[in-house]
């Protein structure tokens, strides 16, 4: 039998375009799959309102750790208010991410914005690495440099962080693991690498404060270890984010599912091959599935069809299915038969 991947898959993709735009124009969702969008766009809503709160906490922490680091001489606290005035720069890049990538598909992007999502936790993952290189070279030129033990204050501004940046990491982590965000759960690594710069900062003051005479350039290079933790949490960002942009398969779960529900399908006797590309929040998949060869094109069509459908329904991550029509072995030697 001969294959009929193009028979019904790839005008799904312009009609859900088309579609899209007379949804736009008339100003209601008039398509079958208005639910799944709406869905979409709430999750998109959600990750950027939680990003805009940690850019407000990052903002005031960077202030205070930066005005308190300099008043009593701590480099440590210094270079962790820089750090944290990076992590606003970076959440401004997740929000403009996440307002990209919450634009509908288009003539030119028929398979949507959603990558840009993936390409902001990218970006984040630079600014993390680059800003932990400075850090580690700042703190570097201040060893050897006498001056006065930091103080209580000090040690106080970093015990603040590290409660408000757990709150914040936890939150993120949370949402943006339930959401299948890239650029959220890059940015709760943000703040979570945040937390054991600010310990060993916290360790490094507690050390300077004890014995100066000693440790007074532990505070220093307490600040190169914050460094260091920026730069490993910058390339696991860069890492993770890069695995999505060249289509790395998801995990077996993810699979195993698309296969179950597809095996469910009625007429479809056995599933050939299974890829799948995370798209934003997303997924889209291509399926391989094998037919009765001996029943007509119209009929094939149709179960592909109802497999699609049911994928999109029983599965809120998967943003399209491109389904392909093998014929079954299995049949085909029954009726030789």
């Amino acid at each position: 039998m001969q294959r009929l991947s193009h028979s019904f898959a790839r005008p799904t993709v312009f009609t859900r375009w088309r579609h899209a735009r007379y949804s736009r124009a008339g100003g209601t969702l008039v398509f079958r799959h208005n639910t799944a969008v709406t869905v979409l766009d709430e999750s998109y809503r959600t990750a950027r309102r939680i990003a805009l709160v940690g850019m407000a906490v990052s903002a005031m922490l960077a202030c205070s750790n930066i005005i308190i680091g300099l008043l009593t001489n701590s480099t440590s606290v210094v270079a962790t208010g820089f750090e944290f005035a990076g992590d606003v720069l970076a959440s401004s890049v997740v929000l403009i991410g996440m307002g990209v990538a919450a634009r509908p598909a288009d003539e030119n992007h028929p398979y949507g914005h959603g990558r840009f999502e993936t390409l902001s936790a990218f970006v984040v993952g630079v600014i993390l690495a680059a800003a932990g290189v400075m850090i580690c070279y700042q703190s570097l030129q201040a060893v050897g440099a006498k001056h006065a033990p930091p103080g209580v204050l000090a040690a106080a501004a970093l015990v603040g962080a590290i409660v408000l940046r757990g709150i914040m990491s936890s939150v993120k982590f949370r949402v943006g693991r339930r959401l299948r965000s890239s650029a959220l759960v890059a940015d709760a690594w943000n703040d979570a690498v945040d937390i054991l710069s600010a310990l060993a900062a916290l360790v490094a003051i507690a050390l300077a404060t004890y014995d100066p005479v000693r440790f007074l350039a532990a505070d220093h290079y307490g600040g190169f270890v914050v460094g260091v933790v920026v730069v490993i949490t910058g390339l696991r960002v860069l890492r993770d984010a890069s695995l999505e942009l060249v289509d790395t398969m998801p995990e077996p779960e993810l699979t195993g599912e698309i296969v179950k529900i597809s095996r469910s399908v009625a007429g479809v006797q056995g599933i050939d091959k299974v890829f799948a590309r995370k798209t934003g929040l997303q997924y889209h998949i291509d399926l391989h599935i094998e037919v009765d060869p001996t029943q007509t094109i119209a009929a094939s069509h149709a179960i592909g069809g109802h497999v699609r459908a049911t994928l999109k329904r029983e599965l809120p991550w998967v943003a399209d299915v491109l389904v392909h029509v093998e014929p079954s072995n299995h049949s085909r030697t029954t009726s030789l038969s």
